[in-house]
């Protein structure tokens, strides 16, 4: 579900969406945009060729010129300059650098501050796009910058047809580039219907002990967990004990959001993130310790003073409150504990063995500890995210799973062993009239007619996971890896494969 993110506000805030290889919304219909060779001349000119140098070298004071020369002062120093060079030594290190190729002109002309440059990835050999902001008036220096997936240019002739059965090698190939590169560490499986084309796994589950990773390793899913929470509620429906169109006020006692009139929120709100709830990982969950939230209602004092940004149902905001409320429901519906729901009635009769939301204080075997680099003035250093992450997983996300399971997952859901065929479409349809394009109930949807494309990602520090169903041609790709954006490169590669199906 990758494509060319063309987002309202670009900032460069993080090495962590700096260089993001997400779905950011809908992606440039292959007709409605021209590439013109040639690096153009003035400003902007001058930004893209210092900026491909800055991305070129290891020396960090060339990035800094870079930033110094280039960046407007304000955006010099939101984030801090240390940030930025600390991100571009990031991306220097996950790309090997990039090729300029061309510069994209949309069909509606874009916006007359922003310059859309097509590189490639010389590590991936992944098409990408740099977004360059300039403030409106001279000197035109950059106000933003972001790094996302791009359609490939539309001067070059369609890539060569593939037939299935290469698909496995072609993967294999570059799974082992990425690791040997050292910036791939997790497992991938990619299957069509039952039959496994690709799977394997390269990296440490454990730095500490030397622990490799496995395809059987249990990886955190981060967000990917709202589809089990979406799945839940669908069997719900089924039997005649909700509706999507049921208010939450329904549902839930004085306790749950006592600030906001629950009559409004519906729980098809919940489910596309139209609600106008927003997060409970807020300053509150952060001056907490991580033991007070192991079950759905003990977050019930992170939530106690969130209002809605919105009237619900007109505007959309990704809310990992509204999952968790979701998960709030399902039990209130149920009286059973949301943990239970989901084992007894998803990952049981889907035959997932080795999925769950573990407690991370207790020993679960062969489980991956996240890591991500940190650079220091001593060098870069790896840290786990034992310390910042959730304790235990919840409706919202943080549970774990595996490669395997995931693909079991995905055949049980399309296979009707979860929900009704039915079910599956209402769960993977785009809800406009929600304002919600571009996801459904618990999914994130992508591709186009007859390659109808629906999963979920999942992304924190040492969290990177992805799951594509595609659910026209029965093909199902997962990564999950334990480095922050670990996943992203591999999982763009899988869709660049499947598009050359023959």
């Amino acid at each position: 579900m990758l494509g060319e993110a063309r987002p309202k506000a670009l900032i460069l805030p993080l090495i962590a969406t700096l260089i993001a290889l997400v779905f950011l919304g809908p992606a440039a219909a292959q007709g409605d945009y021209e590439d013109v060779l040639g690096i153009p001349d003035g400003p902007v000119g001058d930004h893209i060729r210092g900026l491909l140098k800055a991305l070129d070298s290891d020396d960090p004071k060339i990035a800094l010129s870079f930033i110094e020369t280039h960046f407007t002062p304000a955006f010099q120093t939101d984030p801090p300059k240390e940030m930025h060079v600390a991100a571009f030594a990031s991306i220097r290190e996950e790309s090997h650098g990039f090729e300029f190729v061309s510069i994209r002109q949309y069909a509606d002309g874009g916006s007359p501050n922003r310059t859309v440059a097509i590189v490639r990835n010389r590590l991936t050999e992944a098409w990408q796009a740099v977004v360059i902001e300039t403030e409106p008036d001279s000197p035109y220096r950059i106000d933003g910058l972001q790094i996302s997936a791009a359609w490939p240019p539309s001067n070059l002739p369609p890539p060569e047809a593939l037939a299935v059965d290469r698909l496995g090698p072609e993967l294999e190939s570059f799974v082992k580039r990425l690791a040997e590169a050292g910036v791939f560490s997790g497992a991938v499986l990619l299957a069509q219907d039952d039959k496994v084309l690709y799977k394997g796994a390269s990296g440490a589950a454990s730095k500490r002990f030397d622990v490799p990773n496995r395809v059987d390793t249990k990886f955190n899913l981060g967000s990917m967990s709202k589809m089990f929470t979406a799945v839940a509620v669908g069997i719900l429906v089924e039997r005649g004990k909700l509706s999507f169109d049921d208010p939450i006020s329904k549902y839930l006692d004085i306790y749950w959001l006592p600030l906001v009139d629950k009559s409004k929120v519906k729980v098809k709100h919940l489910l596309t993130h139209t609600s106008g709830l927003g997060s409970y990982f807020n300053d509150k969950y952060a001056a907490s310790s991580r033991m007070l939230f192991r079950e759905v209602d003990d977050y019930k004092i992170l939530v106690a003073q969130e209002s809605l940004a919105f009237e619900p149902g007109t505007d959309s905001n990704y809310s990992n409150t509204g999952m968790l409320i979701a998960g709030a429901v399902i039990e209130s519906v149920s009286g059973r504990n949301y943990f239970d729901f989901i084992r007894e009635e998803i990952y049981a009769p889907a035959g997932m063995v080795n999925t769950d939301c573990y407690d991370m204080d207790r020993p679960v075997p062969n489980l991956a500890i996240g890591y991500t680099k940190e650079r220091t003035p001593e060098g870069v250093i790896w840290t786990n995210n034992l310390y910042q992450h959730v304790i235990r997983g919840g409706p919202a996300g943080g549970g774990f799973s595996t490669v395997e399971d995931l693909h079991r997952f995905a055949r049980a859901l399309v296979g009707g062993k979860l929900v009704s065929a039915e079910m599956v479409r209402t769960l993977t349809t785009p809800k406009p009239d929600l304002s919600s394009p571009n996801y459904g109930y618990g999914f994130g949807l992508g591709g186009e007619p007859g390659n109808r494309i629906a999963g979920h990602s999942g992304g924190f520090l040492g969290i990177s996971s992805n799951l594509d169903i595609y659910l026209d041609s029965g093909f199902v790709a997962v990564v999950l890896s334990n480095y922050s954006q670990g996943s992203e490169a591999i999982n763009q590669k899988m869709g660049e494969l499947l598009r050359r199906v023959e």
